[in-house]
C-alpha cells in the first residue's frame, strides 16, 4: 500500500510557513501539525512549573507529559512563548519526547501537512513534497511585529529583529536536528511575495511533487 502523501513545510520564524502550511492543508483537506506549538507549550509549561528552561532534565520531563489536548492555551502564541520554545528545543530529550507524537501525526490516513524546522530532515525525510520557506530577517521581524501588536503586545520592531536573530542562531546552531533545508526541499523565499503569491508558489511545488508521487 502506498504511504500517505505528506507535505513538509520548514523554515525560520515569521517566514510565512505557518500560513502556507494551513492553506495547503485546507486545499488538500488534510490536517496540519504546527510542531512549533509543541515546543512553545513545553517551554511555557516548564517556566510555569518554576523549572529551568536550559535544563535538559527539567524540560524533558515536561515534554513527556504533553498531549494534544493541552495545546489550546493562548499564551503559547505569545512572543515569550517563542523564546521559551527556542531554548527548550535545543535539548535532545525534549526532541525525543515529542518525536513519537509528530510521527503519529504524519501517519494520518489520507496525508498531512507538517510545519516546523526539521520536518523534512528528521521527522519525515521520506515525504514526497518538501518546502523550505524563508524571508529576510527584516521582513520577518516586520511580520512578527504586526502580528504581536495586533494581539495587544507592546513590543518594538528592533526588539523583534533581535529576537529573530537570536532564534535563527539558536535553531540553526543546535547540535540535535538543526534548522536546515533538506537537500531535496524546494526553497521558497517569500521576502518580496504577498501571502497569496507565496501560497500559489507552494501549491505549484506540491502539485508537481504529487504528480511524481502518484506515478511512482
Amino acid at each position: 500500500m502506498k504511504p500517505p502523501f505528506i507535505i513538509t513545510v520548514d523554515g525560520p520564524a515569521a517566514s510565512g510557513k505557518g500560513t502556507i502550511a494551513h492553506r495547503l492543508g485546507a486545499l488538500y483537506d488534510v490536517p496540519v501539525l504546527d510542531s512549533g506549538l509543541l515546543y512553545r507549550a513545553v517551554g511555557v509549561l516548564t517556566r510555569r512549573a518554576g523549572k529551568d528552561l536550559d535544563s535538559e532534565q527539567d524540560a524533558g520531563a515536561v515534554a513527556l507529559t504533553l498531549t494534544a489536548a493541552m495545546l489550546d492555551d493562548p499564551e503559547f502564541r505569545t512572543r515569550g512563548a517563542g523564546e521559551c520554545a527556542s531554548r527548550v528545543a535545543v535539548h535532545p530529550a525534549v526532541r525525543l519526547a515529542l518525536r513519537d507524537l509528530q510521527l503519529a501525526f504524519a501517519r494520518t490516513p489520507g496525508g498531512a501537512v507538517l510545519d516546523g524546522r526539521d520536518m523534512g530532515t528528521v521527522i519525515c525525510p521520506e515525504a514526497p513534497a518538501k518546502l523550505y520557506v524563508t524571508a529576510s530577517p527584516e521582513v520577518r521581524a516586520q511580520r512578527r511585529w504586526k502580528q504581536l501588536t495586533a494581539q495587544g503586545e507592546a513590543v518594538s520592531l528592533p526588539e523583534i529583529l533581535e529576537d529573530i536573530a537570536k532564534r535563527d542562531a539558536r535553531d540553526g546552531g543546535r547540535a540535535d536536528s538543526p534548522m536546515v533545508a533538506a537537500s531535496d526541499a524546494v526553497l521558497l523565499d517569500t521576502t518580496q511575495m504577498t501571502i497569496e503569491q507565496a501560497t500559489d508558489a507552494a501549491r505549484r511545488t506540491v502539485e508537481a511533487a504529487r504528480a511524481r508521487w502518484e506515478t511512482s
